[in-house]
């Protein structure tokens, strides 16, 4: 159902069971697979494919030019997958033919009021961005990752699976899977051992996890140190595999 003050482009690809609210407006190479809602004053311009029964509430900017004074119109890309909810005034950004020109969202995410995520940045899936929380470019969020109200994430930083930020968390740099990251010191503060829990890890691996931490913050070991002493572990323990992976290919330094 398309509601009939909304303008929707004839080049756009709608699946019958999508709904449109009023007010509107759907751009050409726009792709909306079956379920999902936009709900009124919501733009969504192309290049931007849609999966399915994603909500979009009031106000939300989708695949819009981005913010960078280095694109020049260039065809770029957005990718949502499904089950997602934007809720009022979220903006999502297309990417940039300096990166791989598409900003790329998984599956089951939560972008609360005013979330703001831009060119080329990916997210995975059962991720939280809390009120506001602000993206810039290039950032790679993993997997069932918290980020608090008014987090602020510097450009091509890494965020690594179930790791958390606390609301007004200012991150500069990588921060590693698993750990919390306190907003008001801003410092890491352990790991995320509640949402462990609430996400089936065994209490043996929580421990393994805990141990992991200490050895990153708590040991006085250098970057490179704790690198050794964590591929060694993850060779033994499977849940230590994602840490590891994250810390061999860290991007900007880890927030310490």
């Amino acid at each position: 159902m398309i509601h009939s003050s909304s303008i929707v482009s004839e080049n756009a690809t709608l699946h019958p069971s999508v709904t449109i609210g009023p007010f509107c407006i759907i751009g050409d190479d726009v792709t909306i697979d079956e379920g999902t809602k936009i709900h009124s004053h919501t733009v969504v311009k192309g290049h931007t494919k849609i999966g399915k029964n994603n909500e979009f509430f009031q106000f939300c900017s989708i695949g819009e030019d981005c913010q960078d004074k280095k694109y020049a119109g260039e065809t770029t890309y957005l990718e949502i997958g499904d089950n997602n909810v934007f809720r009022e005034s979220c903006t999502i950004h297309r990417g940039t033919i300096q990166d791989n020109a598409t900003t790329t969202i998984g599956s089951r995410n939560l972008f609360m009021v005013g979330a703001h995520l831009a060119h080329d940045c990916r997210v995975g899936d059962d991720c939280i961005l809390a009120n506001n929380a602000t993206i810039a470019g290039h950032v790679h969020i993993g997997n069932f990752a918290i980020l608090g109200g008014m987090t602020a994430v510097h450009q091509f930083c890494h965020i690594g699976d179930h790791a958390m930020t606390g609301g007004g968390a200012i991150l500069l740099r990588d921060l590693p899977p698993y750990v919390m990251y306190n907003g008001v010191k801003q410092i890491p503060q352990g790991i995320n051992s509640e949402g462990l829990k609430r996400r089936g890890f065994s209490s043996e691996d929580i421990q393994l996890i805990k141990r992991a931490y200490k050895i990153i913050y708590r040991n006085n070991n250098t970057i490179d140190e704790a690198r050794a002493l964590i591929n060694d572990m993850a060779n033994e323990h499977s849940v230590l595999k994602v840490l590891n992976v994250f810390l061999q290919n860290n991007n900007r330094g880890l927030a310490r």
